[in-house]
């Protein structure tokens, strides 16, 4: 099995996908967040005093449970499926563990990371080697690692100071070697290169001198080179000889729903997503030689997601369509059969996670929404889905929340998929419709080219307990929903986007879910520059906010992007808005909240990773500093570990612990006291500690413990 790069496209939506920040303790997962576990889980949380949640309510959850570590997470089988592997604490920081399938007596720590903990792991084809990465303090300069599992050597493939690591490919018939690319030559492009596992010596294959991507075929031959256009689209090319032959042009509209999947078994085609004609992006093969297409899947209401590729001969056997929650189809005749068995035991969200090389094993992510997620391995010879292990079971202990999927309809005709999830206690017929109103917490997802999904969120399950009606929408420019969604976001920034938020709001009240004074808005990355924009633009339609690492400048924003964004610069001013123009920068100044400032009226907290390479700590600075001149309140948290999002569960627990607070003042629901949820933590409350109940207090405590 060669696991291929993916076209420009691709690689950008996966990128600015993980801005989606707003549940920051799964911050580099590359699944749904796990709730996670401590010993200390186990404390009873205490409330304050009565606030207006006057229903018969669960028990409080303590943070620790939802924001620390998870028992196990992120569940891998190895390509020969004989071993599994696993992210679990050591002394409290996020390892991996590895041990024979099945079996829990077998398993063993492979590294002893002492910092932020190791985010993401998967295995080398060769089932002999880990691979795993790891950044310094969020920087996402990521280095790319590799464990021995016979001698436990641990070798950094990507040994050079300030370079970012990104894998490129591998392939069965050529183990103990992968394809990274590095930009150590220049911060701007990853040039590819040819490692060895055991060595890290790496060979050039291609200096990369403004490739958007270079794409190796199964053989690892460099094959395909993909460029951005000044209009905002991109072209693929034959790579002949060292140079570039084009083959085909992607226009800007489809640049974001369209992209190579890999390629096929004699390496003279190709697997794409493509939208090219069509308004959904359908599964299809390209031959090279004269471009003829094959359409292989398509759905008329949502881009084909989760394509699964036979592990030999590369062809799909199944994908998935993901309206409310994903549903697998088969596409290969003699997988029909097991395919439906598969849909039959999976009743809520779910991720096929990785495939064994014999295609017997799938691991298998299984999410309901109210209980812990479980990693479980699918025998597609007999049809069974084992268990591997619960994320936390220390969540069997308590009453969650179920999410319901919605359709709100846009004031100009869209369909909004959206997930509700109420209180346990205002939601005893499971229907989704409280008794009587309850205050409302509209969670924005990030990117904005990103979607929420059916299932279990620490955060979501964290503002339910506490009384909150939570309502997630994928708002225009969310990805998965073709092409004209996602495009119908581009200059809507602080427009039509927050139009959609709007109506999902009044949608709110008017199916009696919730009052329209007793609505905060809170997310991360793009979530968190939605956050703003209520609070400037519509200062009247929202009780307070949560940002978190979210820009309050566009024009800032797109002139800090990191290097290595340098080909994705077209396509984000396209969106955005273009700041080589004058009607662009008179637009970027338009829709930026700190233009606006001056309409705050309603609370608003802040948090922000010092080491954010993506919005930088300056976006937060100066619209603190706006709000100070103007003497606007307002509660800035800086975290001088972390980056994007945090990582660092003592760095979560001390973050929602303010946030909770925070929402209490403002929208009446329970809360748990800060108590020592600040130990361990590089938390600096930089202005506003006073308008959070309890934080000075805590904060004292917390120096005087030092």
């Amino acid at each position: 099995m060669k696991v291929s790069s993916l076209a420009f496209s691709m690689v950008l939506a996966a990128t600015l996908a993980a801005c989606n920040s707003q549940d920051s303790a799964q911050s580099g997962e590359s699944e749904v967040a796990a709730a996670p576990q401590t010993e200390a889980a186990q404390n009873e949380a205490t409330s304050a005093e009565p606030t207006e949640v006057t229903m018969d309510a669960p028990a409080l959850i303590d943070r620790e449970i939802l924001f620390g570590n998870p028992t196990r997470f992120q569940g891998r089988l190895s390509p020969d499926g004989s071993k599994m592997s696993f992210r679990a604490p050591v002394d409290g920081v996020m390892n991996i563990w590895v041990g024979d399938r099945g079996n829990f007596d077998s398993v063993r720590p492979i590294t002893n990371d002492t910092g932020r903990g190791i985010p993401q792991h998967f295995w080398a084809l060769d089932s002999k080697h880990v691979l795993y990465i790891r950044d310094e303090g969020g920087d996402e300069n990521w280095h790319l690692f590799s464990v021995d599992l016979d001698t436990n050597d641990i070798i950094d493939l990507s040994p050079y100071p300030g370079v970012q690591a990104q894998m490129i490919a591998q392939s069965a018939d050529h183990p103990g070697v992968a394809i990274i690319g590095m930009n150590d030559r220049d911060p701007a492009w990853h040039d590819l290169y040819r490692v060895d596992l055991a060595t890290a010596e790496r060979e050039l294959l291609v200096e990369n001198t403004g490739y958007a991507s270079i794409l190796v075929d199964n053989d690892l031959k460099v094959r395909l080179v993909t460029e951005a256009t000044q209009a905002g689209g991109f072209t693929v090319s034959n790579w002949n000889d060292g140079e570039p032959e084009l083959l085909y042009e992607v226009p800007p509209e489809d640049a974001l729903t369209t992209g190579i999947v890999g390629f096929d078994e004699t390496n003279e085609g190709v697997y794409m997503l493509d939208s090219r004609g069509r308004d959904t992006a359908a599964l299809v093969h390209l031959n090279l030689a004269d471009l003829s297409t094959e359409v292989i899947a398509a759905s008329d209401q949502v881009d084909i997601t989760s394509v699964i590729t036979h592990p030999q001969s590369h062809q799909p056997i199944a994908y998935a369509e993901d309206l409310i929650r994903p549903v697998y189809h088969a596409i290969s005749v003699d997988m029909v059969d097991t395919i439906n068995q598969l849909n039959s035991l999976l009743t809520g969200g779910s991720n096929i996670v990785s495939v064994s090389l014999d295609n017997r094993y799938w691991t298998v992510y299984t999410d309901e929404s109210d209980a812990s997620p479980i990693y479980k391995y699918f025998d597609t010879t007999t049809g069974e889905l084992e268990d591997l292990f619960v994320t936390n079971p220390a969540l069997s202990d308590y009453a969650l929340s179920k999410m319901h999927g919605e359709v709100i309809p846009s004031r100009d005709g869209f369909d909004l998929v959206s997930y509700l999830t109420l209180p346990v206690e205002s939601d005893p017929d499971g229907d989704g419709r409280p008794a009587e109103p309850v205050p409302m917490v509209m969670l924005v997802h990030g990117g904005p080219w990103g979607r929420d999904t059916f299932g279990y969120s620490g955060m979501v399950q964290w503002l339910a307990n506490r009384g909150y009606a939570v309502l997630q929408v994928n708002f225009r420019a969310s990805t998965g929903f073709g092409k004209s969604f996602i495009n119908a976001g581009n200059e809507e920034w602080a427009g039509a986007m927050h139009n959609d938020l709007l109506d999902a709001k009044n949608w709110a009240v008017e199916n009696g879910i919730t009052q329209a004074d007793k609505v905060a808005i809170m997310g991360g990355s793009y979530g968190g520059y939605a956050t703003l924009v209520g609070l400037t633009f519509t200062p009247d339609e929202f009780s307070c906010g949560v940002d978190i690492v979210g820009p309050s400048n566009l024009q800032t924003l797109l002139d800090s992007v990191p290097p290595y964004w340098e080909s994705f610069r077209r396509v984000l001013a396209r969106a955005v808005g273009d700041p080589e123009t004058e009607g662009g920068q008179s637009l970027l100044k338009e829709r930026s909240p700190l233009t606006e400032v001056d309409a705050i009226t309603k609370p608003l907290l802040i948090g922000q990773g010092a080491n954010d390479p993506r919005v930088k700590q300056a976006e937060s600075d100066q619209i603190v500093d706006a709000m100070k001149a103007k003497e606007i309140p307002v509660t800035y948290v800086l975290f001088p570990d972390e980056g994007h999002g945090f990582q660092k569960p003592e760095n979560n627990l001390s973050f929602f612990a303010v946030a909770e607070a925070f929402l209490a003042e403002c929208q009446g629901g329970r809360y748990q006291e800060i108590g020592d949820d600040f130990e361990n933590s590089s938390i600096q409350v930089l202005h506003g500690q006073e308008f959070v109940p309890g934080l000075e207090a805590a904060l004292q405590g917390d120096a005087a413990g030092k």
